[in-house]
């Protein structure tokens, strides 16, 4: 099942969006959406692989943005294919929706970018589901009118994002009441884990973070009512090319989804959604 509205309909297990934060090789890519489909599929978990061809938003001039979106979009197209999961990644401008939605299962809009009304409009006019990432400047509430140009432009299926609010310099923190507060609008909310936890612009021409952080927030908001998880994943995230300071490493997945699915259980064994 490679069709977001599918799982829409059936829910066969909450939504998981993971992979590394930007391309950084095909063999990369496709190490990390076959671990990622196997460990999905043994904890029930409905798996879609996310990366980006282009990172048009790092801190610095030098920072690694990706591959670029011809190659990008190749990359993400061997995966689906081979991997055999749908694919996300994030467009910055809205003539990349064209392209990129004849690849990709789903749309993702950038927090920085999620009032940006042309763009919301152009990928939803594409026709697929859309991934609106929560600005880190936005109250919850605020959202609604995100989600209403993304339906204004004909998206069926939207996902709200929850990933931090600013707290200060170079810090994000997460209020919980968020993840509520957006499922009153009526869309299906996501919690991003790992950019949760990011330090922007913390690195001295990078952003940091505090990756052990990422689990026990992620506990909290499944507990809270989320429809899936966000978590930026690598082989070794201290040599990945963007937010490896954030990342989680390939080996503490399994227990991480281990343990994710079990709080899932109880709330479902108790009626809660």
């Amino acid at each position: 099942m490679t069709d977001l509205r599918e799982w829409e309909k059936e829910r066969q297990g909450p939504l998981l969006i993971a992979g590394p934060c930007v391309l950084e090789s095909l063999d990369l890519a496709l190490e990390v959406a076959e671990f990622m489909r196997q460990a999905a599929r043994e904890y029930g978990f409905y798996y879609v692989f996310k990366s980006s061809f282009d990172k048009a938003n790092r801190t610095s001039i030098s920072s690694f943005r990706g591959p670029g979106m011809e190659k990008g979009l190749s990359w993400l197209s061997e995966v689906r294919e081979r991997v055999g999961v749908p694919v996300t990644t994030d467009i910055h401008e809205a003539w990349q929706a064209e392209p990129v939605s004849e690849v990709v299962d789903l749309i993702q809009i950038p927090a920085f970018l999620c009032r940006q009304t042309d763009l919301i409009l152009a990928a939803a006019r594409t026709g697929k589901p859309l991934n609106l990432k929560k600005g880190q400047f936005m109250a919850p509430w605020d959202m609604k009118y995100s989600l209403e140009k993304a339906r204004a432009g004909g998206a069926e299926l939207v996902f709200l994002t929850e990933r931090g609010t600013t707290f200060g310099y170079h810090n994000l923190v997460v209020d919980m009441r968020s993840l509520p507060i957006m499922r009153t609008l009526g869309a299906p909310v996501i919690f991003d884990a790992t950019h949760s936890v990011q330090l922007p612009g913390g690195g001295q021409g990078a952003s940091s973070g505090q990756r052990e952080f990422a689990f026990p927030l992620l506990r909290a908001a499944v507990a809270c009512g989320v429809d899936g998880i966000f978590m930026e994943v690598h082989p070794q995230p201290d040599r990945a090319l963007c937010d490896g300071p954030n990342s989680l490493p390939l080996s503490d997945i399994p227990h991480l989804l281990a343990v994710i699915r079990d709080i899932y259980g109880v709330l479902r064994e108790h009626g809660i959604s």
